[in-house]
């Protein structure tokens, strides 16, 4: 993992055949950045951005993504985070961990989606939010699908 990597942000029309090293490219018409793994292998890394995947912050002079990217397809399964235009690494996730983050974020975009209160108006910052109601509904449902794939 290199250390100390800063990325540019370019914020453009559409994303380019070719993707600069150690630039983020920002496309606001279609919701995507995109960008080269930052661990050098080349790979390109393309983060959709809406309430069930990644968010964007740009604060007038840095762009920030949440959550982590997880690189878990290419060989270099890299794992980081973009904060401040600059590259935090994070630790490595094992397959298990990794099946439980894909599980978590498939129940998510199933929960956003299905629930009648999800509209293209929901900010997102809380994909949960119409279960609140019922706390315990929301809590057991979802953990309990979680907890259940995770036995099996």
């Amino acid at each position: 993992m290199k250390q100390g990597i800063v990325l540019k942000h370019k914020f453009v029309e559409s994303l380019p055949d070719t993707l600069e090293e150690k630039t983020l490219y920002v496309c606001m018409e279609f919701a995507t950045a995109a960008h080269k793994c930052c661990c050098g292998c080349g790979s390109e890394v393309v983060t959709p951005l809406s309430p069930t995947d990644w968010k964007l912050i740009y604060d007038g002079k840095a762009v920030s993504l949440h959550p982590s990217i997880g690189n878990w397809s290419f060989p270099c399964r890299s794992h980081y985070w973009i904060r401040g235009n600059r590259v935090e690494w994070a630790p490595s996730w094992s397959d298990a961990e990794i099946r439980a983050g894909r599980m978590h974020d498939r129940l998510a975009k199933d929960h956003y989606f299905d629930s009648p209160n999800a509209s293209p108006k929901d900010d997102g910052t809380n994909a949960l939010a119409p279960a609140k109601a019922n706390p315990q509904a929301a809590e057991s449902g979802i953990w309990q699908k979680i907890a259940k794939w995770w036995k099996s």
